[in-house]
């Protein structure tokens, strides 16, 4: 789910992209949020958010559970990913440019990384 709003506690945190098993969010949530601590989700890191989504935003998923948590640099053209082992986060594999990814939670689907980022000579998002 793209940008899904996170009821996490006291917390509202929005991660850009999240996702759950599917019976962990059955049925699905008839609010505009989700209490549900997602199992995996990926912060798409620009200047302005990777202080907050490495220091404040990572805390909060650690606190509630969350399995894993990819950030992705597209500046860098970079892919972390973190796996929660008890309740501290762990650096499980990175990636960059065009490597094959195959990461937790993951490892069974691989893709070039570099089909993230932008083509040569197109601009950049703006972040």
């Amino acid at each position: 789910m793209v940008e899904p709003e996170l009821h996490l506690g006291p917390h509202v945190v929005v991660p850009d992209i999240a996702g759950w098993k599917r019976e962990r969010l059955t049925p699905f949530p008839d609010t505009a949020y989700i209490e549900t601590p997602p199992d995996w989700l990926c912060e798409v890191l620009s200047p302005s958010t990777n202080k907050l989504d490495r220091t404040d935003k990572l805390s909060i998923y650690a606190e509630f559970g969350v399995g894993h948590c990819w950030y992705v640099d597209p500046l860098a053209r970079t892919l972390e990913v973190f796996a929660l082992v008890g309740s501290k986060w762990q650096l499980a594999a990175t990636f960059k440019d065009a490597d094959p990814v195959a990461a937790p939670p993951f490892e069974v689907h691989t893709f070039p990384l570099d089909v993230l980022w932008a083509p040569d000579g197109a601009p950049e998002p703006l972040t």
